[in-house]
């Protein structure tokens, strides 16, 4: 079972990376996971309609370059469907158990995920209603990750 966090930008806070390697530490007893990123695109902060397109749309090739044919993939995005942890839990036992051996989630910049992206997706997952920075997202994504491995694995985890 490989599991891949495939994101855009890179994380510069401290803080946030000790955490990501914390999660990533906890989760070598459960899977193979690696984080993938990609560069990200500088946004003028006026940009317009085109130009917000055409950032998301290389961002978008970057990303697409790391995504297999057979690879179970997840991308985190504000429309998708809100699940439970136990919730999420299911759905990577029942990847898992259809034969997927690459689940690969992705993490948009700060414009989003390209059409592209959206529309390879096999699942589309939020959060909540709210926006998160993309680079604390990691930190969460991870988090639920380790917990959803730990629920189907009857290991406790605080609540």
């Amino acid at each position: 079972m490989k599991i891949r966090i495939l994101c855009v930008g890179k994380v510069k806070e401290k803080y946030l990376r000790d955490a990501i390697d914390e999660y990533m530490k906890r989760m070598q007893k459960f899977a193979d996971m690696e984080i993938l990123e990609v560069s990200d695109e500088k946004t003028e902060e006026r940009a317009s309609e085109t130009e917000m397109e055409s950032v998301l749309s290389k961002e978008g090739e970057r990303l697409m370059k790391f995504i297999g044919d057979r690879d179970f993939v997840t991308v985190l995005d504000i429309c998708g469907v809100k699940v439970s942890s136990e919730g999420l839990a299911e759905r990577i036992k029942n990847t898992i158990l259809k034969g997927s051996s690459t689940l690969d989630f992705v993490i948009g910049g700060s414009l989003g995920l390209s059409d592209s992206v959206k529309k390879r997706a096999d699942f589309r997952l939020s959060f909540s209603d709210m926006t998160f920075p993309h680079q604390l997202m990691r930190v969460i994504l991870l988090e639920q990750i380790y917990r959803a491995f730990k629920i189907n694995n009857n290991e406790p985890y605080h609540k």
